[in-house]
């Protein structure tokens, strides 16, 4: 081979190796630029992901928020109709029990009785509306077997305890010219009382039911109670008794005011216009979700009026 040959091949594989490793170091750049492209990407991608969950976070937030706001605006809204109503009305219906005074008569009475366990257990059951207010005060009464000499000397040893503040709402009533009534699941011998001391007119003004005894004195087994002309000894009994009211009365707007589930049972069609809910001796959570008012001291109703 002359030497002009093997210096042309010389130069020929040279500038081929030149070329090549040209090519190689550009496909190394391009494969570079493309992987921190794709990590640009990446990041962004993991941002647009980051931000459509804070989108989401924010929309679920706002939503709740705006929720309970409507809920605390409807809340609102339904107390202060209440309220509106509660100055407005012409007569006011008081629960008993828990609500005019601070105990459950029926209860007390069966612990003067020995039966007090046992009793307060299904007072407990009715007033929370676990069981029918009938099959509630059938049953306490044949536990009991409260004769009337015992039913005498229990209120000669009891006199009449008013829930606080209730004396002073009674005489605002009064004073703005509304009309009382006692609505109570409890008796008649032992809402009277209670009814003369707070110069509420008896019997006219209360409806509650009528314990009956044998001529010795000993309770009815049999018929324990008057169901024919009473309103109260039954499951919407107090709303019967609120329609009563206010047709024989002819109230414009009467008003209910009670601890227990028979009371918010008296806003049925035609009975109370609004139910307050009491729960200043006993608070029940189904009463404080279901009233149109709920106050825990008498004095809210006395400032409101």
């Amino acid at each position: 081979m002359s030497v002009s040959r093997c210096c042309s091949s010389a130069v020929a594989r040279g500038t081929f190796d030149s070329r090549r490793s040209a090519q190689q170091q550009q496909q190394q750049q391009q494969q570079q630029q493309r992987q921190k492209g794709g990590s640009r990407g990446s990041r962004g991608g993991s941002f647009l992901l980051c931000r459509g969950r804070e989108s989401r976070s924010h929309r679920c937030a706002t939503a709740k928020a705006t929720a309970g706001g409507e809920s605390m605006s409807s809340s609102s809204s339904k107390k202060a109709r209440a309220m509106e109503i509660w100055r407005a009305c012409d007569a006011v219906c008081f629960d008993v029990d828990s609500t005019v005074i601070d105990h459950e008569g029926i209860d007390a009475l069966a612990a003067y009785l020995g039966k007090g366990e046992e009793v307060a257990k299904v007072t407990t059951q009715a007033m929370n509306g676990e069981i029918p207010f009938e099959k509630a005060l059938f049953y306490r009464l044949n536990a009991m077997q409260c004769s009337r000499q015992q039913m005498d000397a229990y209120l000669k040893e009891y006199p009449v305890k008013l829930s606080n503040g209730f004396q002073e709402l009674r005489d605002k009533l009064k004073e703005k010219g509304k009309t009382v009534y006692l609505v109570s699941g409890g008796f008649r011998q032992m809402i009277h009382p209670i009814a003369e001391y707070l110069d509420i007119p008896v019997p006219t003004n209360v409806w509650a039911n009528n314990l009956l005894y044998l001529e010795d004195g000993s309770m009815n087994s049999e018929k324990p109670f008057d169901d024919e002309n009473e309103f109260t000894w039954r499951a919407g009994g107090k709303a019967l008794a609120v329609a009563h009211v206010k047709k024989t009365g002819n109230f414009k707007t009467v008003v209910m005011v009670g601890d227990g589930a028979t009371d918010v049972e008296a806003r049925a069609e035609g009975g109370a216009d609004i139910v307050i809910g009491y729960g200043g001796t006993v608070r029940r959570e189904s009463v404080e979700k279901s009233a149109d008012w709920f106050v825990m001291d008498f004095k809210e109703l006395v400032e409101a009026l």
